[in-house]
């Protein structure tokens, strides 16, 4: 579904632009493995959800675009999205259950979940000066974000602070 929204909100592309793509959008919250963003649209276009054009010359690059059937998979999904409540994946996390000196994993964190909220809310900013007839859908994700981060900042900055925490 990545690759189709990706194609579908950008236009045709390359495996190395929907790479780009994430980076800049999607991989924000979601993990894509480079891979797979390289052997999934040949996947999408074996069931016809994607077309691809080949470069005659050159390196030969695939092109994908998004097909009518592409665009009503994704239809389909978005008008159906999960039920389900997804992962709390944090390596930090990880590494303060099985023992990790909580104040230095704070110290640690916290300078990386500032940057990133500067970063959420210069996207933000951005966008809202571009957003005249945009899909909401980018601007609500960063939105979300912006209130992770500052849920992890006020997290980290009480542990930091060694401030008791009583379940």
């Amino acid at each position: 579904m990545i690759v189709l929204g990706l194609l579908r909100l950008g236009g045709p592309a390359t495996p190395y632009d929907l790479k780009q793509r994430v980076a800049g959008s999607v991989g924000n919250f979601w993990s894509v493995p480079h891979s797979q963003l390289y052997s999934e649209p040949d996947r999408l276009a074996e069931q016809g959800l994607v077309s691809v054009e080949r470069e005659l010359g050159g390196r030969r690059r695939k092109s994908f675009s998004i097909t009518d059937s592409g665009r009503g998979a994704l239809d389909r999904w978005v008008a159906n999205p999960p039920t389900d409540l997804g992962e709390l994946r944090t390596p930090a996390l990880l590494a303060v259950f099985f023992g990790s000196d909580p104040a230095e994993v704070a110290a640690a964190q916290l300078p990386l979940h500032q940057a990133k909220l500067a970063e959420y809310e210069q996207l933000v900013a951005a966008g809202r000066a571009a957003a005249a007839g945009a899909p909401p859908g980018p601007l609500l994700t960063l939105h979300a974000g912006i209130l992770t981060e500052r849920a992890w900042i006020a997290y980290w900055s009480a542990i930091r602070d060694g401030a008791p925490f009583d379940g």
